[in-house]
């Protein structure tokens, strides 16, 4: 039978803070894993060491976490740190947690933390799914790498968060701590799972054709004409609007997204930036010759979206919830900014006393139907584990 279960701590130490979030969880019998998401306030190798010593034995993995994290207990946030935790216990469900520092290139780094997770499985079995996390810039590429020793099998995750924006944002294992590498945790179960990946933005006719990018995250023209001019035409964003980090925040109610092939999903491309040049930084890679959208949400619809989507996964899973683990963008969460308890509200009124933890990301993962696993911004990945 599986079981999850969860804890939180707002303590300003990081010892401390360990203690009392993973103080529900112990002595649960059969825990094979645990998510950790945490404040950057926090030590986090002292966090982990004493959630470890709770919980002896037991592989954990996750990030810090923008601004809070969510679970039965509602918003859980300091100004001095915050931890939350969701455990996974059962006699039917296996786990491999494996994590890496970033080696030579990402690619290579993804292959050899999926090799690692193998073989702290015991085997060459690809696995039923899988989590990642990674920091906000190479995600694709380490999933590519990934993919390269498992194949196609149905993932999930985030990248790593600060309060800021400020590259503070860290990821972990119970073996390692970095701020530039993957880890990875393989799910062996015949239990259900179910992955919801959305933006759940409205379409608007305003679509056009990618005709050049700077890299793979910087968006230069879109039909010909630079990229902030065919975005301020779209939107009617200012100039003021669409310069540098303002556009940032402007563009959380009005993204972009590209369509997999198709059109099971849209995927958004958050900009981050707009750039003296004309240009416009991305928060995820992109390709010439593609079409792009411009999204629209608004405060409201961000707020409704998150129990609209759960409905979704309930009936995607089309069983009993043991447990549920939900990422939601960080960007979301700052547009949605103080009514932050309305995405509690809406999580409790769609599942009720099911076990959930909710981390706050700056990259999201997932896939729907039968499409690739892809990464996105802006975005809803909601995950339900069968009971």
């Amino acid at each position: 039978m599986a079981i999850y279960k969860t804890g939180n701590s707002v303590k300003p130490v990081s010892a401390e803070a360990g203690k009392e979030a993973a103080a529900p969880i112990k002595g649960t019998a059969d825990l094979k894993m645990a998510f950790v998401y945490s404040g950057v306030q926090y030590d986090q190798a002292e966090l982990l060491k004493a959630i470890g010593e709770e919980l002896p034995g037991v592989p954990l993995i996750g990030n810090t976490s923008f601004t809070g994290v969510i679970t039965q207990d509602g918003f859980v946030s300091s100004d001095d740190g915050f931890a939350g935790i969701l455990a996974v216990a059962g006699d039917d469900i296996d786990v491999a947690v494996a994590g890496l520092p970033k080696g030579d290139d990402a690619r290579a780094t993804g292959k050899a933390v999926a090799e690692a997770a193998l073989a702290k499985a015991g085997t060459d079995k690809a696995p039923d799914y899988f989590y990642m996390v990674a920091p906000p810039g190479e995600e694709e590429i380490y999933l590519k790498g990934i993919s390269e020793v498992i194949g196609r099998v149905p993932f999930f995750g985030g990248s790593a968060a600060d309060n800021a924006i400020a590259g503070e944002w860290l990821l972990y294992t119970d073996e390692m701590v970095t701020a530039d590498g993957v880890a990875v945790a393989f799910f062996y179960t015949e239990k259900p799972f179910a992955n919801k990946f959305t933006g759940a933005y409205r379409e608007t006719e305003n679509v056009g054709v990618i005709t050049r990018i700077d890299g793979l995250r910087t968006l230069a023209e879109i039909n010909g004409i630079p990229a902030i001019e065919q975005y301020r035409k779209w939107t009617g964003a200012s100039e003021e609007d669409a310069a540098g980090g303002n556009l940032l925040a402007y563009s959380i109610c009005k993204p972009l997204g590209v369509k997999d092939p198709l059109g099971d999903l849209v995927a958004i491309r958050h900009p981050m930036n707009g750039n003296d040049d004309g240009t416009i930084a991305v928060g995820n890679n992109l390709a010439v010759g593609t079409a792009i959208m411009q999204l629209e949400a608004s405060v409201d619809e961000l707020i409704s979206s998150v129990g609209k989507t759960l409905d979704e996964l309930k009936a995607k899973i089309g069983g009993p919830i043991a447990g549920l683990h939900l990422v939601h963008c960080g960007g979301r969460r700052a547009g949605i900014d103080s009514r932050i308890g309305e995405v509690y509200e809406e999580v409790k009124k769609a599942v009720g006393d099911i076990p959930f933890i909710v981390e706050f990301t700056f990259g999201e993962y997932g896939y729907e139907d039968d499409g690739r696993n892809t990464c996105g911004g802006l975005m809803l990945s909601f995950t339900a584990f069968g009971a």
